[in-house]
């Protein structure tokens, strides 16, 4: 039989033990964390560079010493894969819940169409959710617990009509008069392109001579490219988002006579200038094509780059990756501020934050700050363009890693 004292002492340290936040109670404690991202259709390379940055991230969360205000618990990784549908993802997103009823927060689902679909699920979940999903939509719902790291579709067109405009002027070139659109209908072009016809493009004196809008995957590039050829545009916003549809226009552009290097491009998006579509478009169709985006490798990052291509043996550091891998630190961070592994304080923990420190090392403007609506704060608008076969930093100009190149249309 149990003594009286020694069935008190247990049961005191029963008590303490419970009052300890989860993690604290064993070092060896795991805490799960999610990624669901396109792993297999049109959008898969995407996916895959979201989950190099994201296994590299917990690698070295773990291995810096885990989660320290819960005693060292180590993040461990749980993947989906959305598919090529809207209807997949959110299928996706509802076994993961199903099956992982311990989750404290999630990372995806890259494209802005399937990141709808899943934070209906994990808004309902109470997970925390971070994204580097672009439309406004995604925020613009009353959502408490998703949160969008880069400057959303709306901000963005809004900041690209007058820097675009500006490089052209501060290449030596006219102001552009007139422009043309081509685009897929998925959710992030939709949103990009929306203040630019409800009058952003007649604000900034541009004419736009024809919107071309396509549903992916694309089969045909020629009417499209045609249609652009024959009316002759300053220049060409070209808004797709699934890197075998970029291949097929600017090819099509490149044998058309109309390559970038004669008629300025302007597209929206990593998926723009990751190594896939180098490898399967070729560099000639891809020269001078700028790139504008929420997210780019610096040079006060040389270490994470250096350490990235060797890991992963991808040519360079690109903001599918990189946003993956900060999402994590900002998970991480939230949880050593809640100190508990509580997804409803994680996200509290998140809605609180303000840093220039850790996570913000990885994410453009160097500030990890959300407002109301979950959009990070002052999120700015990055400019890469291909030159000489990789896509560099031309903006912003104190980051810029080359002069940005425009040439004037030929008509």
């Amino acid at each position: 039989m149990i003594k009286r004292r020694t069935l008190s002492q247990a049961l005191l340290g029963a008590a303490a033990l419970a009052a300890l936040p989860i993690g604290a109670r064993a070092q060896a404690k795991e805490i799960k964390v999610a990624l669901i991202v396109p792993l297999s259709g049109p959008w898969a390379r995407q996916g895959l560079l979201e989950r190099e940055g994201a296994e590299m991230a917990i690698d070295d969360i773990n291995a810096a010493g885990g989660i320290k205000a819960l005693g060292g618990a180590k993040l461990k990784l749980i993947i989906a894969d959305t598919g090529d549908t809207a209807e997949k993802a959110k299928d996706a997103a509802q076994r993961l819940v199903a099956q992982e009823p311990d989750l404290v927060g999630g990372v995806g689902a890259w494209l802005s169409t399937f990141t709808l679909a899943v934070t209906e699920v994990t808004e309902r979940a109470q997970i925390p959710w971070l994204t580097l999903s672009y439309s406004d939509a995604i925020t613009n719902r009353g959502f408490h617990y998703v949160f969008q790291t880069s400057a959303t579709g709306d901000r963005q067109a809004e900041l690209a009509l007058p820097t675009i405009l500006t490089l052209a002027e501060a290449a030596g070139e006219k102001k552009p008069a007139t422009t043309a659109i081509v685009m897929d209908n998925t959710a992030a072009p939709v949103s990009f392109v929306k203040p630019m016809i409800n009058g952003g493009l007649e604000k900034a004196g541009l004419k736009l001579l024809t919107q071309e809008t396509f549903t992916p995957p694309l089969s045909d590039a020629t009417p499209l490219i045609a249609k652009v050829r024959a009316l002759r545009p300053d220049f060409l916003f070209l808004v797709p988002t699934a890197v075998p549809d970029d291949s097929l226009l600017l090819q099509k552009m490149m044998e058309m006579g109309i390559p970038a290097s004669t008629l300025p491009v302007v597209g929206n998006g990593a998926h723009l200038a990751t190594p896939e579509l180098l490898k399967v478009a070729g560099p000639e169709p891809l020269e001078d094509v700028l790139v504008t985006l929420a997210n780019w490798s610096t040079k006060d990052q040389t270490d994470l780059i250096q350490r990235y291509k060797k890991r992963t043996g991808e040519p360079w550091l690109g903001q599918d990756s990189l946003c993956a891998y900060g999402h994590f630190w900002i998970l991480k961070d939230a949880l050593e501020m809640a100190g508990v592994a509580d997804r409803r304080k994680v996200a509290d923990a998140i809605h609180r934050m303000d840093t220039t420190e850790s996570s913000a090392k990885f994410f453009a403007g160097g500030r990890v700050k959300f407002d109301e609506k979950g959009r990070r704060v002052d999120a700015p608008l990055v400019i890469v363009q291909w030159q000489k076969g990789m896509p560099v930093t031309v903006y912003p100009t104190d980051q810029a890693q080359a002069k940005p190149i425009w040439v004037a249309a030929k008509k």
